[in-house]
């Protein structure tokens, strides 16, 4: 999916515009979702802005939004990309606002990303 890789791909602001044109148009519980991605994404664009309140207030709303969403949904590992985007989210909040420029560059390291699942998988032993 498009949204996706421009998440990974931290093209925040592209995975917005692609992400809202989906979300508009879907119906629950997929409207949901995508607006908890959507959420997520911006936050992650808010802190590359230097917005700190932005951010934290955003993260915080997507991450809410996609609990229900556990383990896995849509063929994506919810759990995981929970799990680093709460990690990221403490990590923020633990930096005061006036930092931010002077830890900018390190927070691009801790950006979390959305991993597919791969169901062909088998269980087999060899």
């Amino acid at each position: 999916m498009q949204g996706i890789d421009e998440f990974n791909n931290q093209q925040f602001y592209q995975c917005h515009n692609t992400l809202e044109s989906i979300w508009l148009e879907a119906k629950e519980p997929d409207k949901t979702f995508y607006q908890g991605i959507l959420q997520i994404s911006v936050g992650c664009y808010h802190l590359e802005q230097l917005n700190w309140k932005g951010s934290v207030i955003l993260l915080g709303e997507g991450i809410k939004k996609l609990r229900d969403y556990q383990p896995s949904y849509q063929e994506l590992d919810i759990a995981n990309f929970l799990k680093y985007s709460s990690i990221f989210l403490k990590t923020i909040q633990a930096t005061k606002p006036e930092d931010i420029r002077q830890e900018s560059e390190n927070f691009k390291t801790l950006f979390p990303r959305i991993v597919k699942i791969d169901l062909n998988i088998s269980n087999q032993r060899s």
